[in-house]
């Protein structure tokens, strides 16, 4: 394996300065999810001068792709590559740099061909941040046949192997009163908004009887359009979020009462439905775990034992499909918070330059361990299916 460990060394070397001019560019050009055309065809275009086979566009989504080298059968490993950026605040949650790693990483471990049994994928998933595609590819069997599926989220001062990202469910509630002149006859309106207005401070007055890990929250983002108009219609979309599936969907439920209960209370009416395809959590794999903490050590970057759940992702839908791996790397020293313009001009930094190189070694280094120990292959398998059974039973 030494002779590898070089080989890669070698080609993440002689590529870094491109690797990061890219995640650079892709840093200064944020494009939102479903939108990002300029960068997904970055990636297209690089991944094909490495001489992988593209698909693309790919799954459903005009900004996905799928790049392929190697062989027509045996094992599989997919690196998954994220793109999109958030509204405001630009790469706050680092996509430029984890799909920079991943593109880096799969293109490493596809210089090792043909010497190099199986096959390696790189995925281009699209809008993380929104409507999620890789649930649609997961849901399609896009990744029943892989052995495994990696990516590296950018964090600030930590890094852990463990990701245990919490179920979400978007769900959309419209309230529906009647206009009428705010001053001259207020008596005759029904006010759509403090219907709204009174369904959050019911979801503050449940949060004390909700277990510390659920979260809820979300934003107003319809409520009228003149302060002399009683408003006849106001609309919020909240996020819903729990350690399991079965959690979330009993938190609705709960959710919906309130909502109704607002609208009693107001004299108006509610309406609500899904927004977003709702997202996974993330089923285990202590055995690919532990093959990462070792890589990333080597590289400098002890792992945190945390286990503590923070966000969701669409990763977790893959992670129920097939073995699948998203550590937490640290991109800068500085404790900085995620989604935060802060962040997002950190990605850009020396530090960040240097973990995307590390990262990119130690993910193209665990694929290769994937594609070339068969023992490990299968309790990589094994682990994925005793967790995904157990947690599906938990749903």
């Amino acid at each position: 394996m030494e002779e590898q460990r070089r080989r890669v060394a070698d080609f993440i070397s002689a590529k870094k300065e491109l690797f990061i001019a890219a995640s650079d560019w892709i840093a200064a050009n944020p494009e939102l999810g479903c939108e990002e055309y300029r960068a997904s065809r970055l990636w297209v275009d690089l991944l094909r001068e490495q001489g992988f086979r593209l698909v693309f566009p790919y799954g459903g989504y005009e900004t996905a792709f799928c790049a392929e080298a190697g062989g027509s059968e045996g094992p599989l490993v997919v690196f998954l590559a994220e793109y999109d950026a958030l509204p405001d605040v630009g790469h706050g949650c680092g996509h430029n740099w984890s799909g920079a790693l991943s593109v880096l990483a799969g293109s490493a471990l596809a210089s090792l061909f043909p010497a190099l049994p199986g096959r390696v994928r790189v995925v281009g998933t699209p809008a993380e941040e929104t409507v999620g595609a890789k649930i649609d590819m997961a849901h399609a069997g896009l990744f029943d046949d892989v052995d495994l599926a990696v990516m590296i989220h950018a964090e600030s001062a930590r890094t852990k192997v463990v990701c245990k990202c919490l179920a979400m469910e978007g769900v959309a509630f419209r309230f529906q009163g009647r206009s009428a002149h705010a001053a001259a006859a207020p008596w005759e309106g029904r006010n759509a908004l403090n219907g709204l207005h009174l369904f959050f401070h019911a979801l503050d007055m449940l949060r004390q009887h909700l277990r510390p890990e659920v979260r809820m929250h979300g934003i107003v983002t319809s409520g009228g359009a003149a302060p002399n108009v009683v408003p006849e219609s106001a609309e919020g979309r909240f996020y819903f979020r729990a350690p399991r599936r079965a959690e979330v969907e009993a938190l609705v439920r709960q959710v919906r009462k309130c909502a109704c209960g607002a609208a009693l209370a107001t004299g108006t009416t509610v309406t609500w439905w899904t927004y977003e395809k709702p997202m996974d959590d993330m089923v285990r794999n202590p055995t690919a775990e532990r093959l990462m903490a070792e890589l990333l050590e080597e590289r400098g970057y002890p792992c945190s034992a945390s286990e503590e759940a923070s966000g969701s992702s669409d990763v977790g839908n893959v992670s129920y499909r097939c073995p699948t791996l998203h550590p937490e790397m640290a991109t800068v020293r500085e404790p900085l918070v995620i989604h935060t313009r802060e962040f997002a001009r950190a990605m850009t930094s020396p530090a960040a330059h240097a973990s995307l190189l590390a990262g990119a070694e130690a993910l193209a280094l665990c694929g290769y361990r994937i594609l070339t120990d068969r023992a490990l292959r299968e309790q990589v398998r094994a682990d994925f299916l005793r967790f995904r059974d157990k947690e599906s039973e938990d749903r």
